[in-house]
């Protein structure tokens, strides 16, 4: 049950890649799981990481102290938001 589209299959290689992620595959990935703690398990560090992929691939900047970057990395479906928002600006 995995909503498909160029973006978000493009945001979970871009996971997969940058945080090195050997065992999972894109379709490991749920669109409306959680990334961190339960879901895909991924930590502060990974997301400091994912952050500077953002920036160099989508040219999309997160303030890592803003309220609202926790709710970007909630799931992948919040990440794909974000970056089709950002990305149009």
């Amino acid at each position: 049950m995995s909503e498909t589209t160029p973006l978000s299959l493009d945001l979970k290689r871009m996971i997969i890649d940058t945080l090195e992620l050997e065992d999972i595959t894109p379709d490991d990935i749920d669109y409306h799981a959680p990334l961190f703690g339960e879901g895909l398990g991924l930590d502060s560090i990974d997301a400091l990481e994912l952050g500077l992929a953002l920036q160099k691939r989508y040219g999309v900047k997160l303030d890592a102290e803003a309220e609202d970057t926790r709710r970007h990395f909630a799931s992948l479906a919040a990440l794909e938001a974000l970056v089709e928002d950002r990305r149009a600006d």
